[in-house]
């Protein structure tokens, strides 16, 4: 394992190298202080670029790369506001796309109005691909509909977390749809328009969310333990201190456009059915890791939770392979890897005593913690009741000691002597770094 998730410190992201140019190139238009915060909100516009692409999990399952949604959590007042001209510059040929299509259905509104609705023509069956935060339920399903035929990714940006739940009618059926969204599965429900239209349509959706730590942890109380919340990437920048400065961004001028409009067109081309060998490598390898790391700290809840940050990643690894003209480079592994334990780090940073059935109300920001690597925490030789009274101190049952240490002795990282009923780490558990989070 490359990063440790246990400590305050986030996950480094590691440097921008050959095959990310496109994400410096976004990331140079932000403060320093939002490079690693903004990096996995970039995926999901960036995505949503891509119709007609299919590319093979390791599992063997064929995906787009739709689904992606990321939730950037922050103080207020703490940048950020710096997604939202991304996001814009991202989005510049939507925009034009949905002015179109919006000038039509007008039009064909104001005909229908002059003839006093009966006009015999019949709605343009058109659809938005960046549509207002402000889209009601109906205006949800009926915008879906009417891109399912082109296989189009809409793609939403809110600023406010708790918009959300206008999308789909309710708190309740937007759980439900999430779930539905990052599995592109169909929308489970009929709804009938005036046209007598009913649509049980696929979703093809990406999403950006923006929340400070409160509202992240009131809006997804609820979703911790039903698939909605491992659904969502979720980046977290800490309070940073008051140095007194205004953040810098950048100019958004003609050269930068030039550059970005090149690998945007890269995305729309891409199209057929792809495997990425050396990111599905990558991605076996991460799997073990995480089994290693939910060993080490003995948490079901982690290793749950690293799954669907395995398949948001490589979701992200294959975006970036597209944008670096269909060719793979270590610089974009080093990416995807990071994107798993930033996103698995910003959870159990922010919702970490949630997750472990604590009195949330009572907890304040600084008392919450990641996971513990308790191998760590004892020395190097110990004894079964040491492991036992650190579990208990943890918060954990002692019955589970026992599963620990044979776990512990199966990966190597222990060994074990009956002669003295002691257990000790291993030369490759104290030698190997990668184990440890060091660098």
């Amino acid at each position: 394992m490359k990063y440790d998730i246990t400590t305050k410190a986030a996950p480094k992201m590691p440097n921008l190298g050959k095959g990310t140019e496109c994400i410096k190139l976004l990331t140079g238009q932000t403060s320093k202080d939002m490079h690693e915060p903004v990096v996995p909100l970039l995926f999901p516009p960036l995505a949503a670029h891509v119709c007609g692409a299919e590319f093979q999990y390791p599992d063997n399952t064929w995906k787009e790369v739709c689904g992606i949604m990321a939730n950037i959590v922050a103080d207020s007042g703490d940048n950020k506001g710096q997604l939202t001209p991304l996001v814009e510059a991202l989005c510049r040929d939507f925009r034009l796309h949905d002015k179109g299509v919006t000038d039509e259905l007008v039009d064909w509104q104001r005909k229908s109005n002059a003839n006093g609705g009966k006009d015999s023509t019949a709605r343009p069956n058109i659809g938005l691909w960046f549509p207002p935060i402000d889209t009601t339920a109906a205006g949800f399903l009926l915008n879906s509909m009417a891109l399912e035929s082109e296989g189009r990714t809409q793609y939403f940006n809110l600023p406010e977390v708790e918009m959300a739940d206008g999308l789909c009618g309710g708190h309740k059926k937007l759980s439900q749809m999430i779930r539905n969204i990052y599995d592109k599965a169909r929308t489970g429900a009929l709804r009938a328009t005036k046209d007598g239209v009913t649509g049980n349509t696929i979703l093809r959706v990406n999403m950006t969310l923006s929340a400070n730590p409160y509202s992240a942890r009131g809006f997804y109380k609820h979703e911790l333990f039903n698939g909605t919340f491992g659904r969502i990437v979720f980046s977290y920048k800490p309070r940073t201190d008051r140095d007194g400065r205004i953040p810098r961004q950048g100019k958004y001028n003609d050269a930068f456009y030039a550059r970005l409009d090149a690998y945007l067109a890269r995305l729309g081309e891409c199209k057929g059915r792809y495997v990425i060998r050396p990111l599905n490598k990558l991605v076996d390898q991460l799997a073990g890791d995480m089994a290693t790391l939910a060993d080490l700290v003995d948490d079901n809840i982690l290793w749950d939770l690293s799954k669907r940050s395995l398949v948001s990643a490589w979701k992200c690894g294959c975006v970036l392979w597209i944008l670096n003209g269909q060719t793979w480079t270590k610089a974009m592994g080093e990416m995807v890897e990071w994107l798993v334990y930033h996103d698995i780090w910003s959870k159990m940073q922010i919702f970490s005593d949630m997750l472990n059935g604590k009195d949330a109300d009572q907890m304040s920001e600084s008392q919450r913690h990641g996971p513990k690597n308790m191998l760590d925490s004892l020395s190097d030789s110990f004894s079964e009741a040491q492991l036992k009274a650190l579990r208990t101190q943890l918060g954990k049952s002692e019955e589970g000691t026992g599963t620990q240490l044979r776990q512990w002795v199966y990966r190597k990282f222990i060994t074990y002597s009956a002669q003295t009923g002691l257990y000790t780490k291993t030369d490759e558990y104290l030698n190997g770094s990668k184990l440890r989070g060091e660098s």
